[in-house]
């Protein structure tokens, strides 16, 4: 069976769950060989062993930290050479994406951004795409060269799959264009314990409806009781109630969970696109017609402030 590269998205050894979703994906259409980078490169190998990786290469090197993408290029690159994949996976984050665009380029291939769903095709693998804001759904192959693709996260379920996860150093030879762009200087995230926005598997949302920036405590507070990130509509964020770092839409981040919870949000075109891939959705929303209706597997018409602080309190007795 052809080999198919993962690139690792980890934090010192921690490999994300976006990581093991490829993973499973990756065993669809072959054996999966992860490619992790970077310090804590060689503490990756159980987990991915544990998740169907039947190899896992590893290179560190103070480049990948230093400077922005391409060293990760020039080591996917080298993977490629050494390996012949069959496609490479790339998680669908910013760098994700800019990393799959240039290897794809670099190697003469096709790439697909944002895919949800991988199958084997007999020309090789078919990737599934949510397109136009989500209004169709597509399926595309690469026709040219080693097919590159970044997938969206919560586009598949973890699955355990134990496989030998024998580790292999990986030669890297960094190109002059690796040390074009350095880092200067990182400034931590603070943390609020909640799940990163585009991991998590239930998203509660707050939009022009929630009216101020202290009534988003009442979003906060629901996400807490279901253990759920939180996130605001692109009204709500340019009025300056919540972060930048939290706008779901077009210009925002993209979401996938399987729950999503739209309070005060009226539904433009532009938050659809970013959510509207969501297993399931509920919205609260005191205008009736409201287009956020027109998706939604369960509509709550009612004033937000009523609603949902009486669901916070009923799934906090639920969960006793």
């Amino acid at each position: 069976m052809a080999e198919v590269l993962v690139y690792v998205d980890h934090v010192d050894g921690a490999v994300r769950k976006p990581t093991l979703e490829l993973l499973t994906l990756a065993r669809r259409i072959g054996e999966p060989v992860a490619v992790a980078l970077g310090a804590g490169a060689g503490d990756t190998a159980a987990a991915l062993a544990e998740h169907g990786a039947v190899k896992v290469l590893t290179h560190d090197a103070a480049e990948y930290a230093d400077y922005l993408v391409v060293p990760k290029v020039d080591a996917l690159q080298a993977a490629c050479e050494q390996v012949s994949p069959a496609a490479v996976l790339v998680p669908s984050s910013t760098d994700g994406k800019e990393i799959a665009a240039r290897l794809a380029l670099r190697i003469g291939s096709g790439v697909i951004t944002d895919a949800v769903d991988l199958e084997a095709g007999d020309e090789g693998p078919v990737a599934t795409q949510s397109v136009f804001a989500a209004a169709y759904t597509t399926k595309s192959r690469v026709s040219k060269g080693t097919p590159v693709i970044t997938v969206k996260p919560n586009s598949a379920a973890v699955e355990p799959a134990p496989a030998a996860g024998e580790v292999e150093a990986l030669s890297v030879t960094f190109s002059e264009q690796a040390t074009g762009t350095r880092v200067t200087g990182r400034t931590p995230r603070e943390s609020t314990g909640r799940p990163e926005l585009t991991e998590a598997a239930i998203v509660v949302s707050g939009g022009r409806g929630v009216n101020g920036a202290e009534n988003f405590a009442i979003i906060e507070a629901l996400a807490d009781s279901l253990g759920a990130a939180v996130g605001a509509s692109r009204a709500a964020v340019d009025a300056g109630w919540y972060p930048h770092t939290s706008q779901v839409g077009q210009t925002g981040k993209s979401v996938s969970p399987q729950l999503y919870i739209a309070s005060g949000i009226s539904g433009a075109i532009q938050h659809r696109a970013g959510m509207q891939t969501s297993k399931t959705i509920v919205a609260v929303n005191k205008d009736a017609e409201a287009p956020i209706f027109e998706l939604v597997d369960y509509g709550v018409v009612g004033d937000l402030f009523e609603v949902v602080p009486q669901l916070t309190e009923e799934i906090k007795a639920r969960k006793g």
